[in-house]
C-alpha cells in the first residue's frame, strides 16, 4: 500500500520541476509586463502565460494528469460554455452598434 522510496523521489522531482516552471513563468510574466507591445497584445500574452501556469497547477498539483477521459470531456465542455458566456457581452455590444 505504501510507495517505494524511488516512487516518492520521482514524484518529488516532478513537483520541484513544476515549481521551477511556475517560477520561471512568473518571471516571464513580470518581464513581459515591462515590454510595451500594445495594450491588447500585453493582455493576450499575460492570459496565455496564466493559462499555462493554471494548466500546470491543475495537471500536477491537483493530480488531473492521471484522471480518466471523462474528466477531460467535462473540463472541455465547461471551457466551451465559459468562452460562450464571455462572448455574450460582445454580441450585445455589436447589436448596439448595429453591425
Amino acid at each position: 500500500m505504501g510507495e517505494s522510496v524511488e516512487d516518492i523521489k520521482k514524484h518529488v522531482r516532478v513537483y520541484i520541476g513544476v515549481f521551477v516552471a511556475l517560477l520561471v513563468l512568473t518571471g516571464v510574466t513580470i518581464g513581459v509586463s515591462y515590454i510595451d507591445m500594445g495594450h491588447g497584445v500585453n493582455i493576450a500574452v499575460a492570459i496565455v502565460i496564466a493559462a499555462i501556469k493554471a494548466s500546470l497547477v491543475a495537471a500536477y498539483f491537483m493530480h488531473l494528469i492521471s484522471e480518466k477521459k471523462l474528466i477531460y470531456y467535462t473540463l472541455i465542455l465547461a471551457a466551451i460554455f465559459f468562452v460562450g458566456l464571455m462572448f455574450l457581452p460582445v454580441g450585445h455590444s455589436l447589436d448596439e452598434i448595429r453591425i
